[in-house]
């Protein structure tokens, strides 16, 4: 039997499209994404200046990221069947077409984790 994963999803966003994202996040995307996906919740900067810190701090020329969310699966077999099939639906196209800018993310990383 596989272990639950978490699908943890950061995006930086282009500041000057920033607030537009938000609006179209609260309003569709994210009430669309929690009633078809199980997601643990969706979170958007809101201004608080981050804390960096460690041994090395490097922050990437494009800056932290202001939107993150998480999606808990029952393995990542189940993702990559599940995932796909989800956002290339017609119900999210139709979300999708109405994003302000798909050109507005300057970085995206997805990691995976398991919970301890």
């Amino acid at each position: 039997m596989s272990k639950s994963i978490y699908e943890i999803r950061d995006y930086t966003i282009e500041s000057e499209w920033f607030d537009a994202y938000k609006t179209w996040a609260k309003e569709l995307a994210a009430p669309w994404l929690k009633s078809n996906l199980e997601v643990i919740d969706f979170w958007m900067d809101e201004g608080e200046p981050p804390e960096v810190s460690g041994s090395n701090p490097i922050v990437s020329k494009n800056g932290q990221p202001n939107v993150t969310w998480i999606i808990k699966w029952d393995s990542r077999e189940v993702r990559e069947q599940q995932f796909p099939k989800t956002m290339s639906s017609e119900a999210w196209q139709e979300i999708w077409s109405k994003h302000p800018n798909e050109n507005a993310y300057l970085h995206l990383n997805v990691r995976f984790m398991e919970a301890t």
